[in-house]
């Protein structure tokens, strides 16, 4: 079970790959994609698309972040591998994870979804299939005239 839909927007803190503490904004539209392993294949294709369309997103003005309880030096190492270029928050306690009620008891974040805007969840996705994923959800705030694609 995570936060609903309507549902105030956590504040989170957590370092980035770079070890940079960051702070994403819940007023702005902004992904935040929980995963549960780098470097597995369901993780690396979600990633893998999430980077595909990461261009349409900026575009979009939408800020995309992955979350996983990996450390910092793993999402390093994945970002580097896969040459990600937005952030992966590094969440070994599972605190950000808790903030959503993000069901992490295994040690893995389960693989769900917010959209954040105007402070509050705008929309969730619980049990992503990773495959189209990044796209789908970009159609969906495009679809629903939350963002449009700068010319």
């Amino acid at each position: 079970m995570s936060l609903d839909a309507g549902a105030p927007a956590p504040e989170i803190t957590a370092p980035n790959q770079d070890g940079e503490v960051v702070s994403p904004s819940t007023d702005g539209p902004t992904v935040v994609y929980f995963y549960p392993r780098d470097d597995t294949p369901g993780c690396t294709t979600e990633a893998n698309q999430f980077q595909a369309e990461l261009e349409s997103y900026r575009d979009a003005g939408v800020a995309v972040y992955g979350v996983s309880t990996d450390s910092v030096e793993s999402h390093r190492d994945f970002c580097n591998a896969q040459g990600l270029a937005f952030d992966l928050l590094a969440d070994p306690d599972a605190e950000v994870a808790d903030a959503f009620d993000v069901d992490a008891s295994r040690g893995a974040a389960a693989r769900t979804t917010f959209v954040l805007l105007d402070g509050e969840i705008w929309r969730v996705y619980e049990d992503v299939s990773p495959d189209g994923h990044a796209r789908d959800v970009l159609a969906d705030l495009l679809d629903a005239g939350v963002v449009e694609l700068s010319e």
